[in-house]
């Protein structure tokens, strides 16, 4: 896979739960690790616009980010704000 372990842990301790940056598995370290992810296939499908298998999974992987939003926004609106700022996505 294109991210090594230290992208992804960067990725983790930036974006994780301030108490436990090693928490991988928090809703707000998924959906950066998700961000990540689309911005890359987002380049890749511009590039290769005719790679259809991409885009499906470009597509199942924003809507599962979607997802992941909606249950944050439900559970925790503090948290959803601060993901949502941090990350530069919309609302």
């Amino acid at each position: 896979m294109y991210l090594s372990k230290e992208k992804k842990a960067e990725i983790f301790s930036q974006y994780g739960v301030q108490k436990n940056a090693a928490d991988t598995g928090s809703a707000e370290s998924q959906i950066a690790l998700f961000t990540y992810r689309i911005k890359h296939l987002t380049e890749h499908v511009k590039a290769n616009h005719k790679d259809f298998v991409t885009t499906r999974s470009l597509t199942k992987l924003v809507a599962k980010r979607r997802r992941l939003l909606d249950y944050l926004y439900d559970q925790d609106i503090e948290r959803y704000r601060a993901i949502v700022k941090a990350l530069g996505l919309r609302k």
